[in-house]
Order: structure tokens, then C-alpha cells, then sequence
């Protein structure tokens, strides 16, 4: 079972107010004219825009009851079709298709736990791309102030739903705990330097065309937020 599937029908919610990167993925599945493979599609958070604008999403992800809830949504949303949903891991999407786009939003791959997992990951949404396609995800590295700020505490996210966050600097992980009316989870999250992204990309067979410091497309300079866009060498 995924450490998502307790809070499937809480995630919404929980996201409610994350949605700085929609119009940025969004913009992205535009712009490559064909369809899209959206790995750690959760509840259609950006497949369900995505889809709205025309364009069909193969969504992969690990929790069941997250495709659940996003076939839902894409249902009520007119755009069930356009979504093509798929139980898969980041590291082994059961997807055959050939695209010139793949996604992973929200910092989806911090939960593979090492640079083996990374690397198999980087390389198996590089075998889904056409040549010259392009990967684009974002992640992420704490801040001190952040973790001084949230480090042990319960912080009501949103209405109702309280959020934990346990940092291990020596680690480099963050374990988050979720829990509401609807369910509670516990999962790990593992940071890197965007150095060390960067040099990951490379050995997977990629060439980083970009990276921004937010969705607004701002050059990198520093800060907690990467956002990628690497294109199959």
C-alpha cells in the first residue's frame, strides 16, 4: 500500500492551496503538442488543467486510491477521455508509448530514497521520451529558517488538517506526517544540492536546457525551489 492511500480523499484539501505550478505545467503540456506522461499524477492536481486544456495525460502513480480520486475529478470535470490513469512506480512506469513530454510535479521525486533509485527513475522517463523530448519536474532543499520554523511542530496546513515535519540534516530527510478527518499518513522525503541534480541528469542521458528558481521561469540562483526542464541527449 502507498503512504498516500490513507489520505487519498484528504489530499485535495491538503493541497488546496498549491497552485503556483499548474499554469507552469500546463504551459509545458501546450507547448509539446501531444500527449503526456505525468508521473506521481496523485489526484490530478495538474493532469485535470492539463486535460481541460486539451491535451491527453498518461498518469502513473503508486497509490490506487489516488488514481481513484483522480478518475473521479476528471469525471466530473468532462475530461475522463483525455486521461489515461496507470498503477506504476517513478522507477518502472508501465507506459510503452513514445511522448515529447514527461512530467513529475511537486517534488515527486524525493521519495525515491537514493541516487540508484534517482538515476533508474531519470532513465526510465528518458526511455519514454522521443528524441530531443524533454523531462521537466521540480524539487526542492530546506532552507534553515524553514526547518528552524517546522522542525517537530504540528502546523494546521489548512482548515482541519494538521502537518508535522521531522528534519534530519545528516540524512538529508524529511519525514512528514499528514492527518485529518479523512486520514493521517506518515512518509519520507529525501532533498539534494541542485549540484547534485544537475550531475544526475547528466548521467542519465540528459541535457539541462533550464533551471529555474520558481514557475515564473526565474534564472536559478539559490533558494529551496529548483524547477527543471533536461531533454533526452
Amino acid at each position: 500500500m502507498s503512504d498516500y492511500d490513507p489520505i487519498a480523499r484528504l489530499y485535495d484539501p491538503w493541497s488546496a492551496s498549491v497552485v503556483e505550478d499548474i499554469s507552469f505545467y500546463v504551459d509545458e503540456a501546450v507547448a509539446a503538442r501531444g500527449t503526456v506522461v505525468e508521473l506521481g499524477v496523485g489526484t490530478g492536481r495538474i493532469a485535470i488543467p492539463t486535460a481541460l486544456a486539451g491535451v491527453p495525460v498518461i498518469g502513473v502513480d503508486s497509490s490506487p486510491g489516488m488514481l481513484a480520486v483522480c478518475a473521479e475529478r476528471g469525471r466530473e470535470a468532462g475530461v475522463g477521455p483525455l486521461l489515461d490513469l496507470r498503477p506504476g512506480d517513478l522507477r518502472r512506469p508501465p507506459v510503452d508509448e513514445r511522448v515529447r513530454l514527461v512530467t513529475c510535479p511537486f517534488r515527486a521525486y524525493l521519495h525515491l530514497p537514493s541516487d540508484e533509485a534517482r538515476l533508474e527513475a531519470l532513465r526510465a522517463a528518458g526511455r519514454l521520451l522521443e528524441p530531443g523530448g524533454r523531462l521537466v519536474f521540480d524539487v526542492f532543499s530546506p532552507s534553515a529558517e524553514d526547518i528552524a520554523e517546522t522542525d517537530g511542530l504540528w502546523l494546521e496546513r489548512e482548515p482541519a488538517i494538521w502537518e508535522r515535519a521531522d528534519w534530519d540534516l545528516e540524512q538529508q530527510t524529511l519525514t512528514l506526517s499528514v492527518r485529518g478527518a479523512t486520514g493521517e499518513s506518515t512518509m519520507t522525503l529525501w532533498w539534494l544540492a541542485p549540484e547534485r541534480w544537475h550531475a544526475l541528469l547528466a548521467e542519465a542521458g540528459f541535457a539541462v536546457d533550464a533551471c529555474y528558481g520558481w514557475f515564473d521561469r526565474r534564472p536559478y540562483t539559490g533558494g529551496e525551489d529548483s524547477v527543471w526542464i533536461a531533454s533526452r541527449r
